[in-house]
């Protein structure tokens, strides 16, 4: 492990912005029509749930990496291919992600520059950051948290000043029953943005005070849940359901409807410069995660030297992933929920804590005899 430490507020801005990152770009659970807030709402909750399995296995080995204390649970041959399939998911993830970066500034503002380029870009700041390890991370997330924000509140303002929310919009509340966003959260919200951050056992041991980690993580997950919820609100509300179901990026079309005094128009930075700091943060914990992860499971004492060959990897993998960005979407919310997400967040980790329950029990009972 790298000999660092973080404080349980810059954890708190982290897991924020992950959580935000790419989820702010998509229509994010619009399949529940206007009452996609109560999905993602349903959704944060139900990672309520998991986070306090992820937490409770942190409990039980508090200085150690999933990568380790896979191997403690499972014994060493299970443990290390359990942990190498994390460590390839936080990679695939990251291209996931970056891939949402490349599309966005395409679309945005760079129609004639090639994916490679655009992604490539990015990816440079990223090995950067990720050589200089967690602590620069965390202090960078300090800083642009701050200026992320207002820009958020500085969008809130100018979207109510410019007269665009309709609430008729959001009516009928529930007009499919209760059911339709309950099945939107179990098998969307719930998984993306929410139980991705289960990355951040990969952080928890650097944490100063690990007292702290369960609020922080259930408090981080709360806002940021509630952030979404903001947004879908008001996408919805501004553009309607139809169209925020055909926008490829609903609060880019929100953001550029928003015009002040004949004079304050054309505002779509606000959005890309809060897409890049989200983004960048969310492809950069998931990179750090892979990094630390196969340095400690192959035993490689510097884990910067492997920050140059893994993002290749990522960003290779972020141009090869989709032929375009409709099958991108459509891998990521499908094919990627039923492999990947429900297997890894939902189903091992129990397993793993259960398993783990059993062990420590056993090493009590054989303390007091």
């Amino acid at each position: 492990m790298e000999k660092a430490k973080i404080s349980a507020s810059q954890l708190f801005i982290l897991m924020v912005l992950f959580e935000l990152g790419s989820a702010l770009l998509v229509p994010l659970a619009i399949r529940a029509k206007q009452d996609a807030w109560l999905a993602i709402l349903l959704g944060m909750l139900g990672s309520f749930v998991l986070f306090l399995v992820y937490h409770k296995l942190y409990t039980y080995y508090p200085n150690l990496l999933p990568t380790e204390y896979m191997q403690k649970i499972l014994g060493k041959v299970l443990g290390t291919v359990l942990a190498f399939v994390y460590i390839l998911y936080f990679m695939y993830d990251a291209s996931r992600v970056l891939r949402d970066f490349g599309e966005m500034l395409l679309t945005f503002a760079y129609p004639d520059t090639p994916l490679f380029i655009a992604n490539a870009l990015l990816m440079l700041v990223i090995v950067y950051t990720v050589r200089k390890g967690i602590e620069v991370i965390a202090r960078s997330g300090e800083l642009l948290f701050i200026f992320m924000y207002v820009l958020a509140v500085a969008g809130f303002i100018l979207i109510v000043s410019s007269g665009l929310i309709e609430i008729k919009n959001l009516q009928p509340i529930l007009e499919e029953g209760f059911l339709n966003p309950l099945k939107i959260a179990l098998s969307e919200t719930l998984y993306f943005p929410f139980t991705e951050a289960i990355v951040f056992t990969m952080v928890l041991p650097y944490l100063n005070d690990s007292k702290k980690a369960k609020v922080t993580m259930l408090c981080a997950t709360g806002l940021s849940g509630i952030n979404l919820v903001i947004t879908m609100l008001i996408n919805v509300s501004v553009l309607g359901v139809n169209l925020t179901t055909r926008s490829q990026f609903p609060l880019l079309s929100t953001i550029a409807s928003i015009q002040v005094a004949d004079f304050l128009e054309r505002l779509d930075v606000f959005f890309m410069l809060a897409m890049v700091i989200g983004i960048f943060f969310k492809v950069t914990i998931l990179f750090y995660a892979a990094t630390i992860g196969t340095a400690n499971l192959f035993k490689i004492k510097a884990p910067s030297m492997l920050a140059y060959p893994l993002g290749i990897v990522i960003l290779f993998l972020s141009i090869t992933i989709a032929s375009n960005f409709q099958e991108h979407l459509h891998e990521g919310l499908h094919v990627a929920k039923v492999i990947l997400h429900i297997p890894l967040f939902t189903i091992i980790p129990p397993i793993l804590l259960f398993v783990a329950f059993i062990k420590n029990r056993k090493k009590d009972r054989r303390k007091h005899i």
